[in-house]
């Protein structure tokens, strides 16, 4: 059986539109366009339905056919979620009341979407954890409400089935996949106290042994949690708003580890600076952190948190795996170039180096074979428009918005997992009318008076730093145990120390001639010859005194005496080398 064709919503100032995905992306036949303003677009989360906000109402229609599901009389929708299994739509508008009511309409509301009934209406006030957070299987629903969690079962909104109640639950992350599920919950410090993160088996939520771990840490103003697909551990982003330091502009971060097991850890990161991005890899058994003052360093690291493979340095923000988890982007983007690095993660190796200048998105098509750039407005108002390519660099579809027009949003149609096989990784650029981006190589500034000069590594900007695989065993030295590996350099620099050619004896030459102090007769008194000595070195101090002394530096009163003792030491002198 063929696999499908995902399809592409666009969503702009000319309306709300799906083309029918890669490689042609022409308009879907069983969608009808709507040129009114979409305030919001999304997919169901296997993506069989489609819904989108126009101003006048949210309309929900089936993705294959077109044909109409539902539609709700919502003008001020400003954001729309699917529960994981199609049966709830979520719409939230922002919350305002008017001055002659005292309490304003719900804004949060839960819609049942094959009858249409309004199951439940809340209000939320924060854009912040707006929408309720489902298991797959939607038995479990979460929900923040006055820094404690609420927890409802089989989408009965009416009788909240439990609670979990600590000092201040700022932030909250429901593990993915069925049952038993888990939650992460972060809690920031106060009064001295750190902030920590604990994970919870639901319904096990009370109790002094209910969390499976715990992390606890300072400088942390808010965190970003995520679960790996398996849900066996979570990595914590913690940040401050400001680095006290001055170090760096963005802050300061950290980069937490969490098992279920009870393992935690602080992950170990090789260069100073920013943490820009974290990512899992689909397999669940390590992660990429993209970190660093630029250019930024790029990591994989198991579950150990253990270094697996090491990119290198680059011009990167962001890592992004493909959905089988057999590829990873590597990239640049907001105030960097659009340079894109396309890597194969089973071979580590290099497969392109397309560049997407001015892009402000990103994203994967579920086939694990093209991708989407786009420059949205507003974060750029000019030239906007969208790319598909394929991994290997090639663009096959570029659109460019008319002039006066707008580019809000790109999203493609999500599908189940396994909805596409896994295909081996293509080194050789497919064939496409408009070419590949591969991006030129470039040399480092350098000043017009040097441009005739060879260049030298001293004239680079930066060390740039070549991958490398971290893997133990990958090479000799990393099968060895640190001390192991200590004591093996000993021995080879000990080793190449015997092997040198020792230098040849030089013929013997004259004598140095001695000093004048060495020349000088000695009366063979050893007495005698020491108070010379310390004679001889008190008038060398007063010479110096003398001349600091006639170069205008104003001496200390006891340099000054010492000045005046001089005759009576050349008297001294006189008499101890008469005595001889």
């Amino acid at each position: 059986m063929a696999p499908p064709i995902p399809l592409l919503a666009v969503r702009g100032s000319d309306g709300t539109s799906l083309l029918r995905g890669p490689p042609s992306c022409e308009q879907h036949s069983a969608f009808q366009r709507d040129s009114r303003v979409s305030r919001c677009v999304t997919f169901s989360r296997d993506g069989t339905l489609f819904a989108w906000c126009n101003g006048h109402s949210v309309s929900v229609v089936k993705s294959s056919d077109g044909s109409i599901v539902s539609t709700f009389d919502l003008p001020k929708t400003a954001l729309l979620e699917f529960s994981p299994l199609g049966s709830v739509l979520v719409t939230w508008q922002p919350y305002s009341k008017s001055q002659d009511c005292s309490q304003a309409d719900a804004n949060l509301q839960l819609w049942e979407l094959q009858s249409g009934r309004l199951i439940k209406a809340l209000y939320q006030k924060k854009v912040d954890c707006w929408c309720p957070s489902w298991s797959e299987d939607e038995q479990i629903t979460v929900r923040s409400v006055n820094n404690e969690l609420h927890f409802f079962e089989n989408n009965d909104f009416n009788t909240i089935a439990n609670k979990l109640h600590m000092q201040k639950v700022s932030d909250f992350a429901l593990s993915p996949g069925g049952q038993p599920s888990k939650v992460a919950v972060y809690v920031p410090g106060s009064k001295g106290a750190p902030s920590f993160v604990r994970l919870y088996q639901y319904p096990v939520l009370g109790g002094p042994t209910a969390a499976l771990a715990n992390k606890s840490f300072f400088k942390a103003d808010k965190v970003t949690m995520q679960w790996n697909k398996k849900a066996s551990a979570v990595l914590v982003t913690a940040s401050t708003e400001v680095d006290k330091t001055g170090a760096s502009y963005y802050g300061e971060q950290t980069l937490h580890y969490l098992a279920v097991n009870g393992e935690t850890a602080l992950v170990q990161l090789l260069k100073n600076g920013p943490i820009y991005d974290v990512s899992w890899s689909p397999n669940s058994a390590e992660f990429c952190v993209v970190y660093g003052f630029m250019p930024a360093k790029a990591t994989i690291f198991n579950l150990k948190c253990d270094p697996v493979f090491d990119f290198g340095t680059g011009p990167r923000n962001a890592a992004y795996y493909s959905p089988q988890g057999h590829i990873l982007v590597l990239a640049g983007f907001g105030n960097l170039r659009g340079q894109m690095e396309v890597w194969d993660v089973k071979k580590y190796k290099q497969v392109s180096k397309p560049q997407a200048p001015d892009a402000t998105h990103f994203s994967w098509c579920p086939d694990g074979e093209h991708v989407v750039t786009a420059t949205c407005s507003p974060r750029l108002r000019v030239s906007n428009g969208y790319k598909i390519w394929h991994y290997t660099g090639s663009v096959l579809h570029k659109w460019d918005v008319a002039s006066g027009s707008e580019l809000w949003e790109v999203r493609w149609q999500p599908f189940p997992d396994g909805s596409f096989p896994v295909r081996s990784v293509k080194y050789q650029a497919v064939p496409s009318e408009l070419g590949t981006t591969q991006a030129a190589p470039t040399q480092a500034y350098r000043p017009p008076a040097l441009r005739h000069l060879p260049a030298t590594p001293s004239s680079k900007l930066h060390e740039e730093e070549p991958p490398q695989n971290m893997r133990p065993g990958a090479s000799g030295e990393k099968s060895l145990s640190k001390t192991a590996l200590k004591n093996q350099r000993k021995r080879e620099a000990k080793k190449a120390a015997k092997q040198e050619v020792k230098p040849e004896p030089e013929p013997p030459s004259d004598p140095a001639p001695v000093s004048n102090s060495q020349s000088e007769p000695t009366c063979g008194d050893l007495e005698m010859d020491k108070k010379i000595k310390n004679v001889k070195k008190k008038l060398k101090a007063i010479e110096e005194l003398k001349d600091q002394q006639a170069s205008g530096k104003v001496l200390q009163k006891n340099q000054l005496e010492k000045i005046q003792k001089e005759q009576q030491l050349l008297k001294e002198l006189e008499e101890l080398q008469l005595g001889q």
